[in-house]
């Protein structure tokens, strides 16, 4: 059986004064990555992309060097687009986040719309799926749009937000070529001690 995996990136140094795409992996985060490229959980793995952004893009390099892969990037795999408000404290963002997914339809704060996220993370989720050959496949990304493309797949209302485990670094994945829905956001420790066994 082949694989797609779904990582979304883990923990970031928050830096308000620099913005959110550009952000990168804290020591914590860039630890775990090297800690899980280690235990060898993906040697089936045959190509590996990732958003465009900063963060996305540390933990798909840690992953792909140890693999010995070349990645690719993806901009329309990127992030929720939330420059219109940039950083916000951790109870604003919370709030805003929770309204994005409760009106998928509206602009809330001047994000990216619920629906357009979805929209485009599918559209490159089935393209990259639909040529993808032999082996597993790992796309490195989000946790706003790797949930939204979740639901979409799993056939979950999004309004739900049936989110990742907090600190980030989870794992959801679905079976080649027909994207069945294999299991949701997993911390990808979790699934890789599972690999392993």
């Amino acid at each position: 059986m082949r694989v797609l995996r779904y990582l979304s990136h883990p923990q970031v140094v928050i830096d308000p004064a620099v913005p959110v795409p550009d952000w990168r992996l804290s020591e914590e985060g860039r630890a775990r990555v090297l800690a899980l490229a280690e235990t060898g959980w993906l040697p089936a793995t045959t190509r590996i992309f990732c958003s465009s952004e900063v963060k996305a893009h540390e933990t798909a390099t840690l992953i792909a060097g140890m693999l010995g892969l070349n990645l690719l990037t993806d901009p329309m795999l990127n992030e929720i687009d939330r420059s219109s408000t940039g950083y916000v404290p951790h109870d604003r963002h919370e709030a805003l986040a929770d309204a994005f997914f409760a009106d998928p339809e509206v602009s809330i704060a001047g994000w990216e719309r619920a629906v357009d996220v979805e929209r485009r993370g599918m559209e490159a989720i089935r393209d990259l799926a639909s040529r993808q050959g032999e082996g597993d496949m790992m796309i490195v990304g989000h946790g706003g749009i790797g949930t939204l493309c979740w639901c979409a797949l799993a056939g979950i209302d999004a309004r739900s937000r049936p989110d990742q485990p907090p600190g980030g670094g989870a794992v959801w994945a679905v079976r080649l070529p027909d994207l069945t829905p294999l299991h949701g956001w997993l911390p990808m420790e979790q699934v890789a001690r599972v690999a392993g066994h």
